[in-house]
């Protein structure tokens, strides 16, 4: 047996604030228990918070069972997305559907070298990827398994926010490793007027849209499937939206393409129209993926009071206080929602303007992304 498969130590600075954010992960987030298997994922720049994660999981009597990848969860290089056969990119690898339906825990820790990476993969082959895993992702969706997606913090990050490699950590871990207890009794009491609520209106710069949360309920994000939390978020009617919204304060980042000036139109529940300043034929090509695209899965409110300003970061950007953010696609169903979709693109909203406002049941409840509720 090759020597070099011991233990060998860590070849990247760590922080001294990684074993916290990895028993936040393995303890709080995922509640990992004796016995279990875990799938530990991670891009190679994320080994000092990979290790912490491996040692955690190991004083919980469980299994860490880690998978280290260049840019995905699936363990798959984007040069096999870009040369493998249609066929192949249709048909999932057994080995990793079966991992994904029988681990206990999952999570993945993105620390990528190049944040466009993807760009460079044509869109069907990639609707075509997602479109594939999506049943094995199933478990995901529905929360019927637990599971972490998070970041770790890297040039590339920080070059995208606009920061500084140590600004841009100094950010992540003041928006991950706060109080959570007292973040979740704070959303609870905010969502809970939602929850009473029929009818959601947002009005803003070039937006008066009106959807539904008839018989649906929010769910409160205080450590769960993303680090950092901070938000709610439910699942609209799937016929219910109608009007306009622009999406024109920030960027879309979708994988690895920047879309500006997102324009979209909602009838009955579906997009009827669809404009943007830059990257358009890849907006239609994104929401014609399939049928469930065009319908929204996801109405979230931001809520995080350490993220107060945009990074080009979905993870962190959907979170920042004062916005709200709108999931075209694959809805959650244990929310109550339905929509069925290869894609759920989260697009953000920025309700912090004057003149911008959330309205429950025609009762302003935040205006200038101040809360007029509590």
């Amino acid at each position: 047996m090759p020597t070099s498969w011991g233990c060998a130590s860590l070849s990247l600075v760590s922080d001294p604030r990684d074993r916290d954010y990895a028993e936040l992960i393995v303890e709080d987030c995922l509640g990992v228990q004796p016995g279990w298997q875990v799938l530990v994922g991670g891009n190679p720049q994320a080994r000092p918070l990979l290790e912490e994660v491996c040692g955690a999981v190991a004083r919980r009597g469980a299994y860490a069972l880690l998978r280290v990848s260049f840019e995905g969860f699936l363990a798959q290089s984007l040069s096999w997305v870009k040369d493998a056969p249609p066929e192949l990119l249709a048909r999932p690898a057994s080995l990793v559907v079966h991992e994904l339906g029988t681990v206990d825990a999952l999570l993945f820790v993105s620390a990528p070298d190049n944040t466009r990476a993807s760009a460079a993969i044509e869109s069907e082959r990639m609707g075509a990827l997602q479109a594939a895993y999506r049943p094995a992702r199933e478990r995901m969706m529905n929360h019927d398994v637990r599971w972490v997606a998070c970041q770790y913090p890297t040039a590339a990050l920080a070059q995208e926010a606009g920061l500084g490699t140590g600004e841009f950590a100094e950010l992540l871990y003041g928006s991950v490793l706060l109080d959570w207890a007292a973040e979740g009794e704070r959303m609870r009491a905010i969502s809970a007027h939602f929850d009473a609520a029929s009818e959601v209106r947002i009005v803003g710069e070039g937006t008066d849209l009106r959807l539904s949360l008839e018989g649906r309920s929010m769910k409160v994000d205080a450590l769960g499937a993303n680090l950092p939390g901070g938000e709610f978020f439910g699942a609209p009617v799937e016929d219910s939206a109608e009007g306009v919204i622009s999406f024109a304060d920030f960027p879309a980042i979708y994988h690895g393409r920047e879309i500006t000036g997102i324009r979209l139109v909602f009838a009955g529940g579906r997009v009827t129209d669809a404009s943007a300043n830059t990257n358009e034929a890849y907006l239609i090509e994104t929401l014609d993926t399939d049928d469930g695209a065009r319908r929204l899965g996801e109405l979230g409110i931001g809520c995080n009071p350490g993220i107060t300003r945009y990074m080009k970061n979905t993870l962190f950007d959907e979170k920042m206080n004062g916005t709200v953010h709108l999931a075209l696609g694959n809805s959650y169903t244990d929310v109550g929602g339905v929509n069925e979709s290869a894609i759920h693109w989260d697009l953000v909203k920025d309700l912090r303007p004057a003149g911008s406002r959330l309205e429950l049941d025609g009762v302003v409840v935040q205006r200038d992304g101040g809360w007029l509720v509590s």
